[in-house]
């Protein structure tokens, strides 16, 4: 084939960068099935050269960076309080690392098709393939893919996130970039293309067709209910900063939240108020909160007697350090049940990578927190609901749920502070990465943030109303469960339906490529 370098070189990455960060959350997801397509293209055109296919794919992961995660200046600049002439620079910084899977993945794509001397169609395959592998393995700090925007965008076939997954959503929308990468290649060599143009859109459709009525399920058939009052006050960063310093802010944060939730109590009774990520600005280590500054929150309690979950600090009995908690109070204002601490902390927000092999690390940079972890996924019964706690980052992670739900928990209830992140992408992306997880599971989740988006999706993947952002807001739902929620395939063997048909595929392309080196030799 004939191409032209300088073109491949600049052009076609920038173009799947633009097309991926212009098609994920909160963008339309315009072009999710065919936006690796000129990245790929360019890599077949490459040649034996290691650096460009490295290069480009580099160039897309950054532009796409860029687009759809720019919100990283501002965090930047309001969590570290950096000048935006430093906190520019470390979005730069972050976008030249965050997704460093794609060009990794055209480095292994380019060693296998030089060692086994694949042929072109070989090649076209394992790049899906390949794709797919490195979203499931590089970590990422904030752990996306573009099986979210189904969701997101309401394609019925959401619903089969039950079975494989939204992660296995995603590695399907890699192969149907495969059949558009074929179809191209087919038609440059004056071949029949149309069969492998058209069989995206109609796997598609069949999918859509599956998910609305695969979206009928046991879980419409609840047998039980609980009202959540859900609560957003809306308390700026400065504010929540200065609360963990100073008794007077604690008072202010306090009483806006006590405020939005008596206000949310008058327009009737709610079996739970849901209150955010550390929302209670002070630690709480007395199970009976009979002393100190909680024994406000006790008195508010018994007051309009509720019960509350809420997020606040407490101490880790076997380190001592102070851990970002969860919370179950009763009606008579004492712990309903352990608090759990939160497992997955937020890398330089919660905890300093490194730091326990080389603590001078953390008095270099004392501002970052030091917080103990928790015991990892568990179920808590509080008020005859086994909840299952999701603090902030944890809910970005299905195999976090889907233990909750092994364990036996029938709501999951997400308490998040996004307030550091703006109004534009973010709140939205960690959104519905978070209500995805319900869908996953097939159980309700209560979702309470500080300043949004807070929400409720219910079993059958029905998003009940969203709070609007950087607002105060309270919102009473209606959550319908089942006390005896089944297993969803995702949650056994489907978790690994797509890990296995991925290695199924490598070791068929690997094969094919072995014999017929062989047969040449």
């Amino acid at each position: 084939m004939n191409f032209n370098f300088m073109k491949s070189k600049a052009s076609l990455p920038i173009l799947t960068g633009l097309l991926i960060g212009t098609s994920y959350i909160p963008f339309p997801p315009w072009a999710i099935f065919f936006c690796f397509v000129p990245l790929w293209i360019a890599w077949i055109g490459e040649g034996n050269s290691y650096w460009r296919v490295f290069w480009t794919g580099w160039v897309s992961q950054f532009v796409l960076t860029l687009i759809g995660f720019n919100w990283v200046a501002y965090t930047v600049h309001e969590f570290g309080h950096l000048p935006w002439v430093i906190a520019v620079p470390v979005l730069f910084l972050f976008c030249s690392v965050a997704n460093l899977h794609i060009p990794l993945v055209g480095l292994f794509w380019l060693f296998f098709c030089k060692t086994l001397r694949l042929k072109t169609s070989e090649k076209i395959w394992l790049l899906p393939l390949l794709t797919a592998v490195g979203e499931r393995a590089f970590p990422m700090i904030f752990d996306w893919h573009l099986g979210y925007t189904w969701l997101w965008a309401g394609f019925p076939a959401f619903h089969l996130a039950d079975i494989v997954g939204f992660i296995g959503l995603s590695s399907i929308g890699l192969f149907f970039n495969g059949f558009f990468l074929f179809a191209w290649w087919l038609r440059r060599q004056q071949r029949k293309w149309k069969w492998a143009f058209a069989i995206p859109f109609v796997a598609f459709a069949l999918m859509n067709v599956w998910g609305a009525v695969h979206k009928h399920g046991p879980w419409d058939q609840p047998d039980a209910k609980q009202n959540f009052l859900v609560v957003q006050a809306n308390i700026g960063n400065q504010e929540k900063l200065m609360a963990e310093k100073g008794m007077l802010y604690r008072e202010t944060v306090v009483n806006k939240f006590t405020q939005a939730t008596y206000d949310g109590l008058q327009k009737g009774h709610a079996d739970f108020a849901v209150w955010p990520e550390t929302a209670f600005p002070d630690v709480m280590d007395s199970p009976t909160l009979d002393y100190g500054y909680p024994l406000r929150l006790k008195m508010f309690v018994q007051t309009n007697h509720v019960k509350l979950i809420t997020g606040g600090y407490t101490h880790q009995i076997s380190t001592g350090r102070i851990t970002n908690s969860f919370f179950a109070i009763g009606e008579n204002g004492e712990w309903m049940a352990r608090p759990y601490h939160k497992t997955v902390l937020l890398a330089f927000g919660e905890y300093m990578p490194l730091g326990e092999q080389f603590p001078f690390l953390k008095k270099m940079f004392p501002e970052v927190g030091d917080f103990g972890r928790g015991p990892g996924p568990t179920v808590m019964e509080a008020g005859g609901v086994k909840i299952g706690p999701l603090i902030c980052y944890e809910s970005l992670f299905d195999w976090f749920v889907r233990s909750l739900a092994n364990q036996g928990g029938q709501i999951m209830v997400n308490l998040t502070n996004d307030s550091w992140y703006g109004k534009w992408e973010q709140p939205y992306q960690h959104g519905y990465m978070t209500l995805s997880r319900a869908v996953e599971v097939r159980r309700p989740l209560v979702r309470s943030t500080n300043t949004g988006m807070s929400a409720v999706i219910l079993a059958s993947g029905e998003i009940l109303e969203r709070s609007p952002l950087h607002e105060v807001w309270s919102h009473k739902y209606e959550v319908p469960y089942l006390t005896n929620p089944p297993a969803t395939i995702f949650m056994g063997w489907g978790y690994y339906l797509i890990p296995v048909l991925l290695m199924l595929g490598f070791i068929f392309i690997v094969t094919r490529g072995i014999l017929a080196k062989n047969e040449q030799s």
